[in-house]
């Protein structure tokens, strides 16, 4: 099965290089990311079979924003609550259309960052379909304003 998978993979990204000539690999048969404009949002094809659409905060960046205050004296959790705060405003201009349109929503902390994901299945043998979801999530999200 996973040489089926990775197969179909491989013609996947094959066939979206010359429409998406922005995506990037950053590990050999690991995911597939680009920028969706200059708001800070992220595209991002997984090889096993997901696409996100994410935004999300580094927590350095929230000490610096907190750097007024004693962010030393905040844990790690209270800083992480802080990052959710600062994306929510980002993350609410495109909550209600991504989860209509067949995405669900998730939050992932780790020690370095903060993000929302919106993520939603594709068919990676259907490059026609994932190129045509990718297109939209530009046209929606990645739209110079």
């Amino acid at each position: 099965m996973s040489e089926e998978v990775s197969t179909s993979w491989v013609i996947l990204k094959a066939s979206l290089a010359p429409t998406f000539p922005q995506l990037q690999e950053s590990e050999a048969g690991g995911a597939l990311t680009m920028d969706l404009g200059s708001d800070g949002w992220m595209l991002e094809l997984t090889p096993d079979g997901r696409l996100l659409c994410q935004y999300g905060m580094a927590l350095d960046d929230v000490m610096t924003l907190l750097s007024d205050g004693t962010p030393e004296d905040l844990g790690m959790d209270e800083i992480a609550k802080q990052a959710k705060y600062y994306i929510q405003p980002e993350v609410s201009k495109y909550r209600a259309i991504l989860l209509k349109s067949g995405f669900s929503e998730q939050t992932q902390i780790t020690d370095d960052y903060v993000a929302a994901f919106f993520e939603r299945n594709i068919d990676s043998t259907n490059p026609i379909a994932v190129q045509d979801l990718m297109r939209w999530c530009v046209r929606t999200i990645g739209v110079a304003r």
